[in-house]
């Protein structure tokens, strides 16, 4: 089982940082922890790609905001997928 993830843009929105990324399923993998680079993630955001199949909802299985800014995810088996993190 392997999960990845990665950022791919830092910004700013207000007074709020805005990190975005990628995650990766493969071999049967049902999600994993996401690094958002935030010292705390306020608001958290999944979009599975479209050459995913979701059978079941992709959830964050956190509750915000998470000191630390490493965020868990649940998935359907080998989906990827796009992510929003927010916060400080």
């Amino acid at each position: 089982m392997a999960f990845t993830s990665a950022i791919t843009e830092r910004g700013v929105q207000g007074n709020k940082r805005v990190n975005r990324g990628t995650y990766t399923n493969t071999a049967g993998s049902t999600g994993g922890d996401i690094t958002t680079g935030l010292n705390r993630c306020d608001e958290f955001r999944l979009i599975p790609n479209d050459t995913s199949v979701e059978s079941n909802a992709t959830v964050v299985n956190e509750t915000l905001p998470v000191a630390g800014g490493v965020v868990t995810i649940v998935t359907d088996a080998n989906q990827s997928g796009y992510w929003t993190a927010e916060g400080v």
